[in-house]
């Protein structure tokens, strides 16, 4: 009514309020009655701002990639940026006169790209796709020293680089040749297992031959002792069969000795007395039997021998009864 007006704004927005050129109010979340006519109404934004972005640059090896990513900022001096950029109200407060606040975001990610350039045509393709990390730390740091970013009061909160990825063609090539080179690893891991296993088959080979040398050696050490032994054996049995052969030959000699000792002693005496001496000890029926048959071989000499019955009968009773206790026994 009359040009006065009632507006109120958001914790989230810094105002500053001309009235004449002059500032009349300033401040964050602020609520007031302005005249339309004579006041100009500035609305500088004091929360974070998500920024995408995503650019091609050419690396050192002159090979296209393809940078992803995001930046977080918000504005920290309010003045500074309400004296870059237009943030003026309308005459309702209700929307910015000017595109310059659409503008913020693409400013902070020109800075990016420019920096993120710098860098990436440095690098070789193969640096670039592993080297995310190292270009956020370095762009990060770089980024709030920038001119365009103080002079517009700027506070950079992030930076992230989602994405680095090369052409579809040279991603197709890169994929192929790190296949191959996993390949050869693989067919280099299963050589080497090869090699390991007909080596350890090589050491378990010499180790049992060395076992079969060392069991023939041993047995081949047995038998010579064995032979060593029987050796000995032979030779102490030797030593007693010729031992036993001279007493043998001895104990004949001595035996031949007395025997011809006895045969000429017996050849020298009366066959009288030889026979008078093998008489001896006789029973009586021998010795009657020696003396008929020594009557018989002089039977020429007698005329005449009477015997007397009972005579024959006493050795005839003697003879049985000797035979009978030999048959009980």
């Amino acid at each position: 009514m009359f040009g006065f007006r009632f507006v109120k704004f958001d914790p989230t927005q810094h105002v500053i309020l001309y009235r004449n050129g002059d500032v009349v109010k300033e401040g964050p979340g602020l609520a007031f009655w302005y005249f339309a006519p004579s006041s100009t109404i500035i609305s500088i934004p004091l929360g974070s701002f998500d920024s995408p972005f995503i650019f091609e640059e050419t690396t050192s090896d002159f090979q296209e990639v393809t940078v992803q990513g995001q930046v977080t900022f918000r504005i920290t001096d309010p003045k500074k940026a309400a004296a870059l950029l237009n943030y003026s109200l309308d005459s309702r407060g209700n929307h910015y006169v000017s595109t310059d606040p659409e503008k913020l975001p693409q400013r902070v990610i020109n800075a990016i790209n420019v920096l993120t350039r710098s860098r990436i045509q440095a690098l070789s393709l193969r640096e670039v796709i592993v080297a995310s990390e190292s270009l956020v730390n370095g762009i990060e740091k770089e980024l709030s020293s920038r001119t365009e970013i103080q002079s517009a009061g700027l506070g950079i909160l992030g930076l992230s680089i989602l994405a680095i990825k090369p052409t579809p063609d040279t991603a197709r090539a890169l994929e192929t040749e790190t296949r191959e080179q996993l390949l050869k690893e693989a067919d280099d891991a299963v050589y080497l297992r090869r090699n390991s296993a007909v080596e350890q088959e090589r050491l378990i080979k010499e180790n049992e031959l060395e076992t079969e040398r060392a069991i023939q050696k041993r047995r081949q050490s047995l038998e010579s002792a064995e032979t060593t032994h029987q050796i000995q054996l032979e030779d102490k049995r030797k030593e007693l069969v010729k031992l036993e052969t001279d007493n043998s030959k001895i104990e004949a000699e001595s035996r031949s000795f007395a025997l011809q000792c006895v045969v000429k002693a017996i050849s020298e005496a009366d066959p009288k007395v030889i026979q008078s001496l093998a008489g001896i000890g006789m029973q009586p029926d021998k010795l009657i039997a020696a003396a008929m048959n020594e009557l018989a071989m002089n039977a020429d000499k007698i005329g005449e021998l009477n015997i007397a019955p009972d005579m024959l009968r006493d050795l005839v009773r003697s003879g049985r009864g000797r035979q009978k206790p030999a048959a009980q026994q």
